[in-house]
């Protein structure tokens, strides 16, 4: 069985893999040792991978290696399952490749698009010949709220929700509406612009504020809430194959 460890700006996430199937899954703020513990009490782990937006905590490797556990940090040196074509691989968000390896897993030989929606929204191209050709990255929709209140002198902070109507009746809904469909529009301007010369293409949706676009994009996406985490699981299984 597989470990994947996904550290991302808010969450801390873990599953186990027997193959190519998810069997556990769990999220927390921060990950702790005692429940690493619980996890490797209960599954019989033979590998792990890390990937994180920080330091990883001191006690994962360690803690792999006390049992006998092979451990992978996810790096830019990392052998991947495709050809990076960016021009700063040690720049390039190791969530970002999860989410590639994760759609390439779901939609081998398939020109695919990752759009992560998280802290900040990414965008991430895979050709069907299994080259990263590169992507975008853009402000998160709480992002987005937070600089209207924090670059105005008179616009609150708002919680957002999703959406019915276009266009806001009111300052709370004008923002959020501004936000969300401003979001949406983004995204399906990049998806329109793609199609053009990918037909074919593959669109997948993930990340924490996705559920924000539910039924608002016009073209077709595959919701994957677990796409980085499925992603880790195949770069994993590439490496120790």
């Amino acid at each position: 069985m597989n470990l994947c460890v996904d550290r991302g700006n808010t969450l801390v996430k873990l599953a186990v893999f027997e193959g190519e199937r998810l069997v556990y899954e769990s999220g927390a703020e921060k990950l702790s040792e005692e429940q690493l513990t619980l996890v490797l009490d209960r599954f019989p782990v033979k590998h792990c991978i890390a990937s994180s937006t920080a330091v990883l905590p001191g006690f994962l490797a360690a803690s792999c290696g006390q049992r006998g556990i092979g451990f992978l940090e996810l790096s830019h040196l990392t052998p991947l399952p495709f050809r990076n074509a960016y021009k700063t691989p040690a720049t390039l968000g190791k969530d970002r490749l999860a989410g590639v390896a994760g759609a390439m897993t779901l939609k081998p030989a398939t020109d695919v698009l990752v759009v992560d929606a998280g802290t900040a929204i990414t965008f991430d191209f895979l050709d069907a010949d299994g080259v990263y050709r590169g992507g975008n990255i853009a402000p998160g929709v709480a992002m987005r709220a937070r600089a209207l209140h924090e670059f105005t002198s008179r616009l609150p902070l708002i919680d957002l929700y999703t959406p019915g109507e276009l266009l806001g009746d009111d300052t709370r809904s004008a923002i959020n509406n501004g936000v969300v469909y401003g979001a949406v529009f983004e995204i399906d301007g990049y998806i329109d612009s793609l199609v053009l010369k990918y037909p074919k293409l593959s669109t997948f949706l993930t990340g924490g504020s996705s559920f924000y676009f539910d039924n608002k994009l016009k073209n077709r996406t595959f919701a994957v809430k677990n796409l980085v985490l499925t992603g880790l699981n195949r770069i994993l299984n590439f490496n120790v194959q």
